[in-house]
């Protein structure tokens, strides 16, 4: 299986298409998105503020402010955090770390009034952003995150009554389609979207049975919407459940389309993600991973590369949120914000407005991306750039020969069992995915590969520009050997330890093997 290898600025010559099942860019050659997700930036969620209980939809947060400092404070305090949170700076350092797109997550509540008619600044925001990744070299995908009404009923989607009611009420499906409309008629032109989301993980949990044919009845109806002022633009199609349920995608709805689904907190592996890759094979269109992340570097190295060797388009969530690990950039809480979540969690004195608004006012300059702190290793995680660890798990996924050469084993119940590659837990007997803080995975809890003599397994990595490494082998018994684009690495500075290695610019191979005996591998460390 060969990933395409473009990487580098965005090409605005055409259009991001579909065709022939993959997708392309405007000049017909092989296109692989690799992209970051600007969450909680135009509708915040509470967990990326630090919320852990009380507010957790926008309307919710935007009630505390206003409760903290006031409704003209408030207003003031939104404007700036938005002109704050993501900026030119942001753009171009999404840019400079490697990806090649953003998705963009839309609250219809910024973009309409109560009467669901366009506010005179409906697209400002959206044109900045344009502005800023034209300037850098960045694809934008639109992603209406929360619909009129919300598509899921909960919090994410700012639902006004914890219900999905644009499946309920008409009104509110004739202001979404009255919404795409508006969009791809400004759009039609820009080059720089390569896509419309038309609605992020809509009808989770119980109400993707409920509601599923209204879901198929409104992606035709905004389908045909859009291609009346829009014929070039790529569609892009989520399943129900949090996007993992892909029971409706039965036929094409529009050839120039990609479906998408979302990954989170379950084994990095094949068969976890066989379904979508085989209805996008079935019914000949691309395939996206457009929201995914939430884990440890050891999970995110894993997925994503799963990703990119079944040449799946990818996007990130998300680019950065309050006191993190996860992100690659972490705001740094300012002082008075735990007052602010204590208060907000209903266990902590209500501060003074006063108070409240010098917090806010702190929290502004704290979200600019020069005043957060850097997460390298999330990054790297993501693209296997050096500087990197990977973990033993985290092997290719092009098959025998090229990820792996084993004998016929036993293999790990529930991870990669497709692979017959010999992988156990150290002591523990259960699989754990769910890694949401981001911390390692405790020592019992690693998932290492056993190599028989003659056996191997093969890591990508990537350079940006040529360097010298080292490159050390964690195992337990005889450390294996070595090679790197199938050249051994010869004699090591110690056991596991190759060192002062020349690394050039680009994509390289290192296959781990068990020349002689038998050895027990847990990770790859290249810095």
């Amino acid at each position: 299986m060969t990933t395409p290898t473009r990487r580098g600025p965005a090409t605005y010559d055409g259009y991001v298409h579909a065709h022939e099942g993959a997708l392309v860019d405007g000049t017909g050659r092989p296109l692989l998105l690799r992209g970051i997700g600007l969450g909680t930036w135009l509708l915040p969620e509470g967990y990326m503020w630090g919320f852990d209980g009380g507010p957790q939809s926008p309307r919710e947060i935007e009630a505390l402010v206003r409760d903290l400092v006031g409704p003209d404070r408030a207003g003031e305090f939104w404007v700036r955090f938005r002109d704050a949170f993501v900026t030119d700076a942001d753009i171009a350092r999404i840019a400079g770390e490697g990806f090649d797109h953003v998705r963009l997550p839309i609250n219809s509540r910024l973009m309409l009034d109560d009467e669901g008619a366009l506010r005179d600044d409906a697209f400002e925001l959206i044109d900045r952003t344009i502005a800023w990744c034209r300037a850098h070299g960045l694809w934008v995908i639109l992603d209406l995150h929360g619909a009129p009404g919300g598509q899921t009923g909960t919090n994410i989607d700012d639902s006004p009554n914890n219900r999905p009611e644009l499946f309920e009420d008409d009104r509110y499906r004739a202001w979404t389609v009255h919404l795409w409309r508006a969009i791809a008629t400004r759009y039609a032109d820009e080059t720089v979207v390569a896509g419309y989301d038309l609605l992020n993980e809509p009808l989770p949990n119980q109400w993707q049975d409920l509601y599923a044919d209204r879901l198929v009845d409104l992606y035709l109806e905004l389908t045909s919407a859009i291609r009346q002022v829009d014929t070039a633009h790529l569609l892009i199609y989520e399943g129900t459940h949090w996007s993992t349920n892909w029971s409706i995608f039965t036929e094409v709805w529009d050839p120039n389309s990609m479906l998408q689904f979302h990954k989170y907190w379950s084994a990095p592996d094949f068969p976890s993600i066989e379904r979508f890759v085989r209805t996008g094979r079935d019914l000949g269109l691309p395939v996206y991973m457009g929201e995914g992340g939430e884990n440890n570097p050891a999970w995110l190295a894993t997925a994503f590369q799963l990703y990119e060797d079944h040449r799946i388009s990818w996007n990130f969530w998300t680019w950065k949120k309050l006191d993190t690990v996860t992100s690659p950039f972490s705001v740094i809480p300012p002082a008075g914000w735990a007052d602010v979540v204590a208060y907000a969690a209903g266990h902590g004195a209500r501060p003074s407005p006063d108070d409240a608004w010098s917090t806010l006012d702190r929290l502004v300059d704290a979200v600019r991306v020069e005043s957060c702190a850097y997460r390298p290793t999330i990054v790297n995680a993501l693209l296997r750039r050096v500087p990197v660890e990977l973990p033993a798990m985290g092997f290719s996924f092009r098959g025998p020969g090229t990820s792996h050469h084993v004998r016929a084993r036993t293999t790990l119940p529930g991870l990669r069992e497709d692979d017959g590659v010999a992988l156990r837990y150290d002591s523990d007997t259960d699989l754990h995915f769910d890694l949401i803080d981001g911390r390692p995975g405790a020592v019992e809890r690693d998932v290492v590969v056993d190599l028989d003599a003659g056996e191997w397994v093969a890591y990508d990595i990537h350079v940006d520009e040529g360097r010298r490494a080292t490159v050390v082998v964690t195992a337990d018994g005889p450390v294996p050997d070595v090679d790197l684009d199938g050249v051994g690495l010869g004699s090591s500075a110690a056991p596991g330890r190759w060192e002062d290695l020349l690394l050039t610019a680009g994509r390289h191979v290192l296959r781990v093997v068990a020349t002689r005996d038998a050895s027990s591998l847990r990770r790859i460390s290249i810095h």
